[in-house]
């Protein structure tokens, strides 16, 4: 099995603000995730990524909020898509 693009897509929220999605269904997982999802979702605001979820080689499944970066559990596509909707949703004005 080759890795899938599950989505890529960049939404504009306004003039300044933008959310990006990739999202892909790997063959194996990443190093440091117990599941075959590689994501990468961020909402940038004036230029700076003030939300991102990711789970980058090595780091596994965490979050970065305004600086501060912690670590999220991944249970599901659907349980990680909205905890970042839901974040975004205490973000944006």
């Amino acid at each position: 099995m080759r890795a899938v693009l599950i989505e890529k897509s960049r939404t504009v929220v306004n003039d300044t603000t933008f959310v990006e999605i990739v999202l892909w269904h790997l063959p194996a997982p990443v190093p440091g995730s117990a599941h075959r999802f590689k994501y990468r979702m961020a909402l940038v605001i004036e230029g700076e990524c003030v939300l991102r979820y990711d789970n980058e080689r090595g780091k596994g499944d965490h979050r970065h909020v305004k600086g501060h970066e912690e670590p999220f559990e991944f249970t599901s596509l659907e349980a990680l898509l909205d905890a970042f909707h839901a974040d975004m949703e205490r973000i944006l004005p």
